[in-house]
């Protein structure tokens, strides 16, 4: 992945992750959930990435479905 891409969000959740893909995606974002945990122990985080230009509009989205 290029430096276009930046994370905007980490859990150790993947599911919390892949929920927050959804919704920017449902919102025309493109967005990437890299998952960065251990298969077997579950350790470590997953991280959703949106393309640099997106930031400010996906963080906007996933605050305001936090809201809710």
């Amino acid at each position: 992945m290029d430096e276009k891409w930046v994370k905007i969000f980490s859990t150790t959740n993947l599911y919390d992750a892949e929920m927050k893909k959804g919704l920017l995606t449902e919102n025309g974002i493109e967005a990437v959930v890299l998952n960065k945990q251990d298969s077997s122990y579950l350790i470590g985080e997953a991280e959703l990435l949106v393309r640099i230009d997106d930031i400010i509009k996906a963080k906007y989205i996933i605050d305001e479905a936090a809201d809710k």
